[in-house]
C-alpha cells in the first residue's frame, strides 16, 4: 500500500502554548491527531499520552498471533477495529489513571483521531471528541466523524440556522474525550479507499476558523502534502487563530 503523507501543528494566534500532538507513524500506516485540554501544562501532557500510547500498542501488537490486549474485542468489529479500538481505550486509561495519581494534572483530557490504512485495504478511523477526519475524493470534502460535543447533541434535536449556530453560547463544550472517565466509547469506522483519496485530519483549530470548502480549496490549489498543510494552517491562523491548529494528510496513492 503505497501513501503519501505531512502533517504539522501550530499553536495559533491567541495561545502561548500548544496542547496538540500529532504523529505520523507510516511504518503502521497509522496517523493521530489529539488536542489537550486541562490547562497550560496538563492538557498536552494528556495528547502525549495518547500519541505514545498508540505508538506503542501497535508496536507491541504487531506480530500478535492471539488477541493478548488488554479489552476484550467488540464482536461486532473485525480484527484491525478491535486493536485501534483497544489503543484509544487503553490511553483513555493511561491518562484518567494518571490524572488520578498526580494533582497537577487533575481534569485533563485529549480528544482523539486516528486513521490506519489496514493490509486488507480497508481505512480504519477512530475518534473521542470534537477532532475530526474528512475524505476529500474527486473534487469533494465529506466529513467522516461526528463531533462529540454539546452542539452536535443540541442539533440532534433542533435544526439551528447558520446564525443560530454561530450564536449558540457552549458550542465548545465536548462531551465525550479521553481521560474523562475510566472507560470510554470510541466511534469506529472503517473505509475502502480510492487510488487518489486523501485523508485529512485535525483538531478544531481548523474547522474552528476555516470553512469546508475552504479546506478543499487549499488541499486542491496544493498538490505537495507538506504544502497544502501548511496552506491548511495559515489560512486557519489568518482567520483568526484563536486556538491551537493541528492537521494531518495522507494521500492513498494505490498499490
Amino acid at each position: 500500500m503505497k501513501l503519501s503523507y505531512a502533517g504539522a501543528t501550530h499553536v495559533g494566534m491567541k495561545r502561548d502554548h500548544n496542547e496538540d500532538n500529532l504523529m505520523l507513524l507510516p511504518e503502521q500506516n497509522l496517523f493521530v491527531v489529539a488536542d489537550g485540554m486541562g490547562g497550560h501544562s496538563s492538557g498536552e501532557v494528556a495528547s502525549k499520552i495518547a500519541v505514545d500510547t498508540l505508538k506503542s500498542f501497535f508496536e507491541e501488537t504487531e506480530n500478535d498471533d492471539e488477541i493478548t490486549w488488554p479489552f476484550k474485542p467488540d464482536r461486532t468489529l473485525g480484527y484491525d477495529e478491535n486493536r485501534l479500538a483497544s489503543a484509544v481505550k487503553l490511553a483513555n486509561r493511561n491518562i484518567f489513571e494518571t490524572a488520578l495519581d498526580d494533582v497537577r494534572f487533575k481534569g485533563m483530557g485529549t480528544t482523539f483521531v486516528g486513521v490506519q490504512l489496514t493490509d486488507d485495504k480497508a481505512v480504519v478511523v477512530a475518534h473521542v471528541g470534537d477532532s475530526r477526519v474528512y475524505l476529500i475524493r474527486n473534487g469533494a470534502i465529506e466529513q467522516l466523524t461526528e463531533d462529540h460535543s454539546l452542539l452536535n447533541d443540541y442539533k440532534k434535536i433542533q435544526e439551528l440556522t447558520p446564525e443560530e449556530e454561530e450564536a449558540f453560547p457552549h458550542k465548545n463544550i465536548i462531551v465525550r474525550a479521553l481521560g474523562m472517565k475510566e472507560s470510554v466509547q470510541v466511534d469506529v469506522r472503517v473505509e475502502s479507499p480510492q487510488a487518489g483519496d486523501i485523508f485529512l485530519l485535525c483538531s478544531d483549530g481548523l474547522n474552528g476558523e476555516i470553512t469546508d470548502p475552504q479546506m478543499l480549496e487549499g488541499v486542491n490549489a496544493n498538490p505537495n502534502l507538506d504544502d497544502a498543510v501548511q496552506a491548511l494552517i495559515k489560512a486557519a491562523c489568518d482567520h483568526g487563530g484563536k486556538d491551537n491548529v493541528t492537521c494531518v494528510l495522507v494521500r492513498y496513492e494505490g498499490d
